[in-house]
């Protein structure tokens, strides 16, 4: 018996394993991302202020895709726009609603007696962590490599808390407010970002050497925080070096917490290095609510030109979706929104002219709904 099965055996050991097929070998190396609690597949209600300029375009790409892929999400539309005295109160009260917003750019007037309705909701919401993560996308070549930075900024106080006045004719005072309170949590919400997403540093940006209680506020309270993630590296950069520094080599930072201001401009440097302000995604954060928006403000409302001709850039606004399917719950629609971007953006036949390229809002829609899996 044993000599009959010897041969066979032989046989077995000596052929080729046959290949597995591509279907296969995907469901094989599958992993479990995500286990949902019952009723997690229920749609979610996002409120949509599609904004001024090319935000409707953006945000209707956006709708499209979404519908696309079947996500579990429906959109409250409303109609706001940057030269409103105030948000309207219907629009608050669904986002108080819902908790998750998705808005196109709005316009704030130069000038004149028009607050910005963007610090409006994030001072009505406390949504006091801006978050706008910028990196290279295969596909599109920039001067620098392995750019992969996240500016955390305080989005609530600083030069943008609004409290100015003339002291007399030709003498205008604008005040900087800083507090414990608020440099303690952005800088708390910096180093837990860091911990649960495995960044290895943290940086802090100010400019303390001149403005030293106000910012020596901010890096004390970065301090203490630090002082409790000892797996994380905790560093200190004044602005105008960072800006410097970021130009130079931007691929030494990795997570950047900023008090207003600064965040604004670093945020802004950082998304024109890696690739443009048109690709990088952001959000807003609080304790209740998140808004998800185009992550650099720099042409977030786009021009008349761009607007006519349709050819407005939707990849800041896809991956910003895609960071908000994840604060819903829902990784694996996010990661397929993702992947598809990224897919077009690495074939590189489908850009628009901010990224070399010639094409429409709709056609680099079309190209995103066609690489989902």
């Amino acid at each position: 018996m044993a000599k009959r099965t010897l041969p066979i055996l032989k046989h077995f050991l000596t052929s080729p394993s046959p290949s597995p097929s591509p279907s296969h070998a995907l469901t094989s190396v599958r992993s479990v991302t995500y286990m949902p609690r019952p009723g997690d597949g229920t749609p979610r209600a996002v409120t949509l202020i599609p904004g001024d300029g090319i935000g409707p375009l953006v945000t209707g790409a956006v709708e499209q895709v979404m519908e696309a892929m079947h996500a579990p999400v429906y959109f409250e539309r409303y109609d706001v726009h940057g030269d409103m005295k105030s948000m309207p109160p219907d629009v608050m009260d669904s986002i108080r609603k819902n908790k998750v917003c998705l808005k196109g750019g709005l316009k704030t007037p130069v000038g004149g007696g028009v607050s910005s309705l963007n610090v409006q909701l994030r001072k009505e919401l406390d949504l006091y962590a801006s978050l706008v993560h910028c990196f290279n996308l295969k596909g599109l070549p920039t001067r620098h490599e392995n750019v992969d930075i996240v500016v955390i900024r305080e989005n609530t106080e600083g030069e943008y808390s609004g409290l100015e006045h003339e002291v007399v004719p030709g003498v205008v005072e604008s005040l900087k407010v800083m507090t414990k309170f608020c440099s303690e949590r952005i800088a708390k919400y910096a180093f837990e970002y860091a911990y649960l997403n495995n960044r290895k540093v943290v940086t802090a940006v100010h400019k303390a050497n001149i403005m030293k209680l106000a910012d020596g506020l901010f890096l004390e309270s970065c301090r203490e925080i630090a002082s409790k993630y000892p797996g994380i590296k905790y560093n200190e950069i004044i602005v105008d070096n960072c800006c410097m520094q970021l130009v130079s080599k931007p691929e030494q930072f990795d997570v950047m917490v900023t008090p207003n201001l600064y965040g604004n401009l670093v945020a802004n440097t950082a998304a024109g290095i890696a690739g443009g302000t048109g690709v990088m995604p952001g959000g807003n954060v609080g304790a209740d609510h998140a808004v998800f928006e185009q992550g650099a403000s720099a042409g977030n409302v786009g021009n008349d030109k761009i607007l006519e001709q349709k050819k407005a850039n939707p990849i800041a606004l896809f991956l910003s979706s895609a960071m908000m399917l994840r604060h819903l719950q829902f990784p694996s629609f996010a990661d397929r929104l993702e992947t598809s971007v990224k897919r077009v953006i690495a074939e590189g036949k489908y850009m628009t002219k901010d990224l070399g390229g010639d094409c429409t809002t709709q056609e680099i829609t079309d190209a995103v709904i066609a690489n989902l899996d």
